[in-house]
């Protein structure tokens, strides 16, 4: 089985890739970009792939609502990781050594409380957090740490010299995976739709959902690209027993346009710390 991610070893996607894959004997294929990953499965060089789609601290990853719906893949499950960043570099150097910190903006901007304390780091973005750390290692870069994971220190060779400095320890991104599949059984639904332009067109929608005792645990607008500033909505449903993808579709149907179902799977767990 071959499992397509955004980065390289020992990025967070490989980490949540090997988690819901967990027992299973899986090839993990290295993109360098979110599109490049969903296209990995659509030409068949990867069996699923995992996106990143949301960050407890940081919010929603706009693009990737938009990518997995044009892709026509259907989103097949989602693992929720624990996120901990910590400072790595070349081994024998300790903070006091460092002078230029890199890593994807995103985890900068999770650690930002620990970077304040040392201004007199320069800090530059990368594409990705394993990736700065393999430059790191393979241009034998002293003085230079990267943000990145326990896993990617070990693989290319790094020490970590401060462990744990994001800044919210109940720090979780969700990753969804998606494929070709048909849509799977579950108690939870991904759904993306538009409404007419007009008031308390959205507002229709969302009684007709609490009517039916369906919990509504997310809600997205991501612009449609009309020129006209209508939008897309992406929700995440999590239906009882007794609700399937038909009764969303027939009480949703007369209330919206481009009604879709992305994806029926089984939530993720969450294992919050103590």
């Amino acid at each position: 089985m071959k499992v397509s991610i955004q980065g390289v070893t020992g990025s967070f996607h490989e980490e949540a890739a090997k988690q819901y894959f967990k027992g299973e004997d899986i090839e993990i294929v290295p993109c360098s970009s979110f599109d490049l990953t969903l296209s990995a499965v659509a030409d068949g060089t990867a069996d699923y792939a995992v996106l990143a789609i949301e960050n407890a601290r940081s919010g929603s990853i706009l693009q990737n609502y938009t990518l997995i719906r044009e892709s026509g893949m259907k989103i097949l499950g989602e693992q929720n990781l624990r996120i901990i960043q910590n400072l790595v570099a070349l081994r024998g150097q300790t903070t006091d050594a460092i002078h230029t910190v890199c890593s994807h903006p995103i985890a900068l901007a999770q650690c930002m409380d620990y970077l304040k304390e040392h201004p007199e780091w320069t800090l530059i973005e990368s594409e990705d957090t394993a990736l700065s750390a393999k430059e790191i290692s393979e241009k034998n870069l002293y003085g230079t740490a990267a943000i990145a994971s326990a896993a990617a220190a070990e693989v290319y060779g790094l020490e970590v010299i401060a462990s744990g400095i994001e800044t919210y320890k109940q720090n979780y991104t969700k990753f969804l995976i998606t494929g070709h599949q048909g849509l799977n059984s579950g108690n939870k639904m991904s759904i993306c739709f538009s409404t007419k332009h007009k008031s308390g067109a959205l507002a229709k929608v969302l009684v007709k959902l609490a009517d039916r005792n369906i919990n509504l645990s997310k809600i997205q607008s991501v612009p449609k690209f009309n020129g006209e500033w209508e939008y897309m909505f992406y929700c995440d449903l999590e239906t009882p027993k007794d609700t399937t993808s038909e009764i969303i579709c027939r009480i949703l149907r007369d209330n919206t346009n481009d009604l879709e179902i992305l994806g029926i799977y089984k939530k993720g767990d969450m294992q919050y710390d103590s």
